[in-house]
């Protein structure tokens, strides 16, 4: 059974950094697109950040305007595994962060990624 499951968030103060993780099982996602997402309370699932395979066993990364400069997107495990290091976050981040992993296409479009975690919710609050 493949499942995506993700870690990591939780309670920070504006400016504050987190980590989030997701590791996958069930199948090699190795050459797959992985990527964040996120849904904020009243507001629609946005793309945050992703990956896709590129030759030489290395990833091309993506942000979105908003995060970039402040969130670092990265694969491990032989690209089994993509984490999201977030920086200087702000109130605007809190959301639930999902991660998706899909066989490739737009990286920003939800709709590629065939497989989904339940979530993680960060909070950012002073």
């Amino acid at each position: 059974q493949v499942e995506l499951v993700e870690s990591g968030g939780g309670l920070v103060q504006p400016g504050d950094s987190l980590r989030l993780s997701c590791v996958s099982s069930g199948r090699t996602f190795s050459t797959y697109d992985m990527a964040w997402f996120r849904q904020a309370p009243g507001k629609e699932r946005e793309f945050v950040a992703g990956t896709s395979w590129k030759k030489g066993r290395t990833y091309n990364t993506f942000y979105s305007n908003s995060v970039k400069g402040r969130f670092t997107v990265f694969r491990q495990n032989a690209g089994n595994t993509i984490h999201l290091q977030m920086g200087s976050l702000q109130l605007a981040d809190t959301a639930v962060y999902y991660c998706a992993a899909g066989p490739g296409g737009s990286h920003a479009d939800d709709r590629q990624y065939e497989n989904w975690g339940q979530g993680t919710l960060v909070t950012v609050s002073s």
